[in-house]
């Protein structure tokens, strides 16, 4: 069963009237915010830190969970002041179950649509190789990566992109909002072979925040995926895009 939630004002302690969902006031000062914090990940550069391939791979890979953390704390705070209005809630194991079923299918779906797009038009450089050169530093950085990976992009970029991004747009149907913002999370991936996986990633995730009414099954929807990579190191050598 979906749990929708209306546009309608509610109450605050101050007397004003707040909206029950985020709105594009959130999408804009959020997008805004997480593109700065992402930019200033040139500042590493100036401190030498890209000259060594592991530190420099293990701040790629961590911050994109910090710049999603960036802008949803930003959007939190333009009006709204109940986390609930991001769907950040409490869950049931049900659905932590559910998120962790819909994880695996999501792994799979991507890698058959990787598959399909590599054998159609030979294209398959992977823009995050910067990723594997950390996870196969050594043992810290592989425990780093995969921290990184698994706890802290999941939430950083589910908090942004579902949660206030998501929720945003889906005021205009649930068909618009999970498509529309999962297309948005395609791009911010780049042209490349990240772009399809982002975006089966994408609409999976939001289809179940959507459904669940909770953030925190996308979350695990988002880390069952980023698993794969650092898993996939440690055991062959090899992996795929991560989102």
């Amino acid at each position: 069963m979906s749990i929708d939630h209306d546009d309608r004002s509610k109450p605050t302690s101050t007397g004003l009237a707040s909206p029950a969902r985020p709105g594009w006031p959130e999408i804009i000062v959020g997008t805004l915010a997480a593109v700065v914090a992402l930019l200033a990940i040139r500042l590493f550069g100036l401190l030498g830190i890209d000259e060594d391939p592991v530190v420099h791979g293990l701040v790629l890979t961590a911050w994109s969970g910090v710049a999603g953390l960036v802008g949803f704390t930003v959007a939190a705070l333009v009006r709204i002041r109940s986390w609930g209005a991001f769907s950040v809630r409490r869950t049931s194991g049900r659905w932590v179950l559910l998120g962790v079923a819909a994880g695996v299918a999501a792994l799979v779906l991507k890698g058959l649509v990787n598959t399909g797009i590599i054998a159609v038009t030979g294209f398959s450089a992977d823009p995050q190789g910067d990723y594997y050169d950390a996870a196969g530093g050594g043992v810290l950085p592989l425990i780093l990566t995969f921290v990184f990976l698994t706890v802290l992009t999941p939430v950083g970029e589910e908090f942004f992109f579902r949660g206030v991004v998501t929720n945003a747009l889906l005021r205009y149907g649930p068909v618009v909002g999970v498509l529309s913002s999962s297309v948005f999370f395609a791009l911010v991936h780049g042209i490349n072979i990240a772009l399809p996986s982002a975006f089966v990633v994408g609409v999976i995730a939001a289809e179940v925040m959507r459904r669940s009414g909770s953030i925190w099954p996308a979350v695990i929807v988002h880390a069952v995926n980023n698993a794969a990579l650092p898993l996939l190191v440690l055991l062959t050598g090899t992996s795929g895009p991560a989102v």
